[in-house]
């Protein structure tokens, strides 16, 4: 089974002709509320994969309208959602603006996000056969608890270091590290990530190497049209493309990847295959505005992956 210990958002959306610079101020002709949050799209993305019963999220909400909704997503969603709290402190939320070229500005108010807690988590949950995926938008050592639990009982952990706290230290790279199986990024976490070792920026392949050395873990960066580049503590290296699309909104594409990523792993696929998919799915979540709106079902990624173009 899959276990998300994460955040639990309502975005709001807005589309611009030109995401503001400091001080400037555009317009939009409207907004829309729509599903986010890194762990919740992270738990949808797999769930569509997995199917029903496969995925359980733990994490927080306010008791407000946004929290009900959220929760009530996730359970459409095939998520199992007895692990997820009331607390005193409103629903996060992600305030998202989209350009016409399909490129985002996210600002997250953390709200009940900042309340998750490792003892939410019960022993049942966390086995030899669970996959867990984490992020950074709950308190880290909440996570990094859980995420130490569940690696003591033989499980996976799937980390994706997204968005890279401003004063994370060495010290709490080299813990989550050591708690982590396979460590997502993306192009600029993979820099901030590989900056706290003391590397220096000699490029993705250098970059995502160096982590997987230094962590003795698997180390992906994705790299949007690109696809995503992969080392194995050994060295070894992988590769997979994405697909050639036009995309319209790029929200929630790396969050597809992990969840995708993670129902491939949890599922036994080996990891080159899982890593192809996984960029198949981050491609495809790109078709429709919002994070969780374009996110594919196990249908259409298996369509996709029979017919895909891919990019080169």
């Amino acid at each position: 089974m899959i276990l998300v210990f994460g955040s639990i958002n309502m975005d709001l959306f807005a589309e611009v002709a030109a995401i503001p610079r400091p001080g400037e101020t555009v317009l939009s002709p409207s907004y829309a509320h729509l599903f986010g949050g890194k762990g919740a799209n992270q738990a949808v993305a797999a769930a569509r994969v997995a199917g029903p019963g496969g995925v359980a999220m733990v994490g927080c909400v306010g008791d407000d309208p946004f929290g009900r909704m959220c929760t009530a997503n996730l359970a459409a969603n095939g998520v199992d959602v007895s692990a997820i709290a009331l607390t005193e402190q409103p629903t996060g939320c992600a305030f998202i603006t989209v350009d016409r070229a399909g490129q985002n500005a996210i600002t997250v108010a953390s709200g009940a996000n900042a309340r998750p807690v490792a003892s939410a988590v019960p022993d049942e949950l966390l086995g030899a056969d669970t996959t867990g995926i984490f992020q950074m938008e709950v308190p880290f050592p909440a996570s990094l608890e859980v995420a130490r639990r569940l690696k003591a009982r033989g499980g996976r952990v799937t980390w994706n270091f997204a968005p890279v706290p401003a004063d994370f230290t060495r010290e709490e790279l080299d813990a989550l590290l050591a708690a982590t199986d396979v460590f997502v990024v993306n192009e600029i976490e993979a820099r901030s990530a590989a900056a706290l070792l003391g590397v220096s920026d000699l490029g993705l392949d250098a970059d995502a190497q160096a982590l997987a050395a230094f962590g003795g873990t698997t180390c992906i960066v994705t790299a949007g049209e690109h696809g995503a580049i992969a080392f194995t503590p050994d060295g070894k290296r992988h590769l997979a493309p994405a697909l050639a699309i036009r995309p319209i909104d790029t929200t929630g594409a790396g969050d597809t990847f992990v969840g995708v990523l993670a129902a491939g792993l949890d599922a036994g696929k080996g990891f080159g295959t899982a890593l192809r998919e996984a960029c198949i799915g981050g491609s495809l979540a790109c078709r429709a505005k919002g994070a969780q709106a374009a996110m594919p079902d196990r249908a259409e990624l298996q369509m996709a992956i029979s017919s895909a173009r891919i990019a080169r």
